[in-house]
């Protein structure tokens, strides 16, 4: 590790990745399309400088698996950034940095307690080391049919009926921009001996905006999962896990390993570097910008009538203890269109390609590259939808978009377990071994080791006839359904 002192202002790989390039060094190393030249096509897409940066970990670059140089500047650097002990680069998405943390702190039938709100990822990660979820259901808004945050009436709940639980996890936002009271749960966490872990996939921002939601690692969690690649710049793909001083590097590094990548791509290393100095310079700047922008969103949608672009009116003290105000995301009901409609109809008749829509929602995402041209076009298309396709009759609609599960097995122990499979209509009463989620956001709405209930199965075939973006089963049409055999 270097000793010279590191400043915000330099970004240690993207630096060492120029002084490589000017090298002219002949490769006889990977990846095999040596600098482009054996993959044209894909130098021309893609140009000269990128195919070019393509590079192999060697002694000037640093390795991702034991960073020792360059890599290691920049992880320091990073964890500075964000107030944290450590911060880890990862290049498997932010879905690697959660699966890592959830099995840095818990193993094989121990247990963890966490909204069941959560990504995937969460899911995928007790699936793999066999820890048991004990679910706080999130409370329900009734008029926008979303799962809010975890109420800390609920946590403390949980937790003294789960006193050898190892950790707490928590949306940090949601994908909606709804916190939980993040400092509260942390403190219970803490003062029963359990770690607080933060899913921030939507919250890289908090670290750098003011007037925003504390941030996890500001709120004294032990680990934070941070999509850099979502509202922080870098490329698809790169993330950071950030750990505070309770949690060993050392061994946090051996977890990430296990499954991370030993051939790291420079690509999405120098622009997560690079990323990070930039939030570092301009970050409060850039956020002001985009709250700004949100709001002015916010403003002219509501205006149209029909719409319901919420914010920190939402706000109880508690389930929804603070609001994202960068999040732009609006109800649609009130036109007679479910989200998912919408967010079909901005793409094909607008060219207007939004994060998702779900059955009540939809969400625009804004970011430090978003303009108010593009806001104004998002505003007038919105507008011309409603004009040209609402429907005066909401019923039929459904509203909810959360069902409270029931668990039967754990998620590791359904998903390994015998199974048959079965036309989907016929699966009621019995336990699912395999997910089922609307994607994005993401979200299960069956994970395996839940029953499958009738209230479920009505869901899954309204998401698919209003077009959601159904995925997770062995069969790719959803049409049938592995369950656990019936001893």
């Amino acid at each position: 590790m270097s000793m010279k002192k590191l400043t915000q202002e330099q970004a240690p790989i993207y630096e060492a990745l120029e002084r490589f390039r000017k090298m002219r060094v002949v490769p006889f190393d990977v990846p095999g399309h040596k600098r482009g030249r054996g993959n044209p096509e894909l130098a021309a897409l893609l140009g000269e400088t990128c195919v070019q940066m393509d590079v192999n970990s060697m002694k000037p670059l640093d390795n991702l698996c034991h960073p020792i140089s360059v890599i290691r500047d920049a992880e320091i650097l990073a964890a500075e950034a964000f107030g944290a002990a450590h911060a880890f680069l990862m290049v498997g998405g932010t879905t690697s940095a959660v699966q890592s943390m959830v099995l840095s702190v818990v193993a094989r039938g121990e247990k963890i307690i966490l909204p069941r709100n959560v990504h995937r990822s969460v899911m995928g990660a007790l699936v793999l080391c066999g820890a048991i979820p004990v679910y706080v259901n999130p409370a329900c808004d009734e008029r926008l049919g979303i799962p809010l945050g975890m109420s800390v009436k609920d946590v403390e709940k949980a937790i003294k009926e789960n006193p050898d639980a190892k950790a707490v996890l928590v949306n940090n936002p949601t994908y909606y921009g709804i916190c939980s009271d993040l400092r509260s749960i942390v403190k219970l966490a803490h003062d029963n001996n359990m770690l607080c872990l933060a899913d921030e996939a939507h919250g890289t921002h908090f670290y750098f905006g003011e007037n925003l939601p504390v941030s996890a690692m500001k709120a004294g969690a032990d680990m934070a999962a941070v999509s850099m690649h979502k509202s922080g710049g870098s490329l698809t793909q790169s993330s950071l896990l950030l750990a505070n001083k309770s949690m060993s590097e050392g061994h946090v590094r051996q977890i990430i390993n296990l499954t991370q990548t030993t051939s790291g791509s420079y690509l999405l290393l120098s622009s997560l570097d690079i990323s990070r100095r930039n939030l570092a310079l301009r970050g409060k700047q850039a956020f002001a910008r985009v709250s700004q922008l949100a709001d002015y969103a916010r403003n002219e949608i509501n205006a149209i009538g029909g719409y319901y672009a919420f914010s920190k009116e939402l706000i109880n003290g508690d389930s929804i203890y603070d609001f994202d105000t960068t999040k732009l995301s609006v109800n649609t009901l009130d036109i007679g269109l479910a989200g998912i409609e919408v967010y079909d109809l901005l793409r094909d008749e607008y060219d207007i390609q939004i994060e998702f829509g779900d059955l009540g929602n939809i969400l625009a995402y804004l970011s430090i590259g978003d303009r108010e041209r593009e806001i104004e076009r998002l505003v007038g298309a919105l507008a011309e939808v409603k004009r040209r396709f609402s429907k005066k009759d909401k019923t039929g609609l459904m509203e909810h978009e959360y069902i409270d599960p029931e668990v039967a097995v754990s998620p590791q122990e359904a998903f390994y377990a015998k199974h048959e499979s079965l036309p989907i209509e016929q699966t009621a009463g019995r336990v699912c071994s395999e997910f089922v989620m609307c994607y994005p956001p993401g979200i299960p709405i069956l994970t395996p080791g839940e029953k499958i209930t009738q209230p479920i199965l009505d869901y899954i075939k309204y998401a698919k006839e209003k077009g959601c973006s159904m995925t997770g089963p062995e069969d790719a049409q959803i049409e049938r359904l592995n369950v656990l055999k019936e001893v």
